[in-house]
Parts: structure tokens; sequence; C-alpha cells
């Protein structure tokens, strides 16, 4: 964490730059396994793949967080573009999520709907 001073204040903030984004995970590869090869690089605080909530399988990307801005560079600069658990993957800095419109569309309302129990229309 560093500190950031804004109008006087010292405020902590978390470092993206020391987080990644890794994307073309395999769905063999677990967060020990991840883990274990960007160690590598230096000191991991956390792995984590994203797991799909329906099907309770990897979704193919993951968040690691290195200790420090350099060890996330060399992590980069040792894993993006190279090969682990036979998929290419891709390792960049991770951004911070952004805002989506709510989703429309689905069966949430509108259309109509038969509340009278099997009997007419009307």
């Amino acid at each position: 964490m560093r500190k950031v001073h804004l109008h006087g204040n010292s405020v902590s903030r978390f470092d993206m730059a020391t987080k990644l984004y890794v994307g073309g995970v395999s769905y063999g590869t677990t967060e020990d396994g991840l883990r274990d090869a960007f160690a590598q690089a230096g000191n991991v605080v956390s792995a984590k793949i994203i797991i799909d909530k329906m099907t309770g399988r990897s979704r193919g990307f993951a968040f690691v967080e290195m200790a420090t801005d350099d060890e996330a560079q060399k992590a980069i600069e040792l894993w993006n573009g190279k090969e682990l658990d036979g998929r290419t993957l891709t390792v960049n800095e991770a951004r911070p999520l952004e805002e989506r419109a709510p989703r429309t569309g689905g069966n949430n309302g509108g259309g109509y709907r038969d509340n009278n129990q099997g009997g007419s229309r009307w």
C-alpha cells in the first residue's frame, strides 16, 4: 500500500501497479501452480483464479498481486506471451473495474403473464 496525500490528508490506497491481470489461464492451472510460476519474479502476495458461478469452472483468467512494483514489472516481462500449462498467457497491469450499465433483457418484466391459473385472459 502507498500513502497518497490529498489536500494535506494522508490516505492509504491499494497500488494497482502490483496487481496483475493474467489471461489465457488453462482450466488445469491451480492457484498454487500460478503462485509458484509467478514466484519466479518475486514475492507473490495473492493469486486468484476467477471461477464461473454457474459452472464452477475457471473463467480462463486470474489476478496475481506482487509485493512491489518492480516485481510486478518483472512478472509481466517473465510471463506475458509465455506458455503455462499448455496455454499462452497475457499478463498486464490490472485496471480498476469499470462501472457497467445495468443489464436489460431477459424475462424480468415486460410481456404478459397469466396469473389467472388456467382461466381465460379476461
